[in-house]
């Protein structure tokens, strides 16, 4: 089992949906992100090039979260998952996107996706 480094509930203002009023007034997002790899250089050497920095993967995401927009939640944890495994030595990647403002007729909490995607998933 690799180890994880995980950033939980970060949010984020964006304009991803459908509907125009999604598109056009934005909202927040929630996202955690499982980062699944092998820690044991980083721990041998306490040394950050020889792990994730988390701190650039948290840049990473707020960028692609407020400056891309999609229709689907599906596609923006996509399209994270992308550019994460492209720009970090990850073995797999867990993402979840929460929607708590969700038009829909009824009462919920928040619309959630998750997707898991592995290095060869995306780079083949």
């Amino acid at each position: 089992m690799p180890d994880r480094i995980t950033l939980k509930n970060m949010a984020f203002y964006g304009f991803h949906g459908t509907n125009a009023h999604e598109t056009e007034l934005g909202q927040r997002f929630f996202i955690d992100v499982d980062m699944l790899l092998n820690l044991r250089e980083g721990v041998a050497t306490d040394e950050l090039d020889k792990t994730v920095n988390y701190k650039s993967v948290y840049e990473d995401i707020k960028s692609i979260v407020e400056t891309s927009r999609f229709h689907l939640l599906e596609s923006l944890a996509h399209n994270i998952a992308r550019m994460i495994l492209t720009g970090y030595e990850l073995d797999r990647i867990i993402i979840r996107i929460r929607k708590p403002s969700v038009p829909l007729q009824g009462i919920l909490d928040y619309v959630e996706v998750e997707i898991d995607r592995c290095r060869e998933d995306i780079l083949g």
